[in-house]
């Protein structure tokens, strides 16, 4: 039987949600609460009811989420979704929510992934299934080891291609753009503070200055990949 990992405050999960299968069926019922970071990895249950920080954790989606996005509409690459788009892969016994998840054309119509459909609402999905080819995490105090040891196995053991993982809390932004080896994620290919994106086709690199309020203003800055 699973366990329940607890972070700051307790919260009453199912019976039923010890396993994956059943964890899927509570993350898609009107039962499973609005708030909140839950994720099933690995026969373990990890839930942070924390409230989300806005300057080194909300901001950082958000820049992330737009430059993304807009690159998405000009080249219509696939489908790209923000937190709160339940992505769930069956061999590594992972279902989460990550800050943002993009799957391809590609993907999709192979079949890789797969958007599942909410029974009895036509046209409407509540949860991707399989392998998309990139996701992003930003990093809180709750979630350092959620982020940076199992779900960068997890997303590993799901095939993901790309993992975006974001640590802004330091006085200096720590951005890693990883990519698929033999064995782990590695670190992609970096030219002059650029970090190269297969997926994606762009270089990248995330900066961030202070504004006269003393607030953060992150820029997401891209680059085409140089043609071979």
């Amino acid at each position: 039987m699973g366990t329940a990992a607890l972070d700051r405050s307790t919260m009453v999960v199912p019976v039923t949600a010890m396993n994956l299968a059943g964890f899927r069926a509570w993350a898609t019922s009107p039962a499973f609460p609005e708030r909140g970071r839950i994720s099933f990895i690995k026969d373990e249950i990890f839930i942070d009811m924390s409230r989300e920080e806005l300057e080194t954790h909300n901001q950082v989606k958000v820049e992330i989420n737009r430059v993304l996005a807009n690159w998405n509409k000009r080249h219509r690459r696939g489908e790209l979704y923000s937190h709160g788009a339940l992505m769930s892969n069956t061999v590594a016994g992972l279902s989460t929510e990550p800050d943002a998840t993009f799957a391809s054309w590609e993907a999709l119509q192979q079949r890789r992934a797969r958007l599942v459909p909410q029974e009895g609402m036509d046209g409407e999905c509540l949860e991707i299934e399989g392998t998309p080819d990139w996701v992003l995490e930003v990093v809180s105090d709750p979630s350092v080891v959620k982020d940076t040891r199992r779900l960068r196995r997890a997303y590993y053991q799901a095939g993901i291609p790309e993992y975006w993982l974001v640590d802004a809390r330091g006085k200096e932004v720590d951005f890693q753009m990883l990519v698929r080896g033999k064995t782990a994620y590695e670190p992609a290919i970096a030219t002059g503070g650029w970090q190269h994106s297969p997926v994606f086709r762009q270089r990248f690199r995330l900066v961030r200055r202070r504004l006269p309020l003393g607030l953060w203003n992150y820029t997401l800055a891209t680059r085409p990949l140089p043609r071979r």
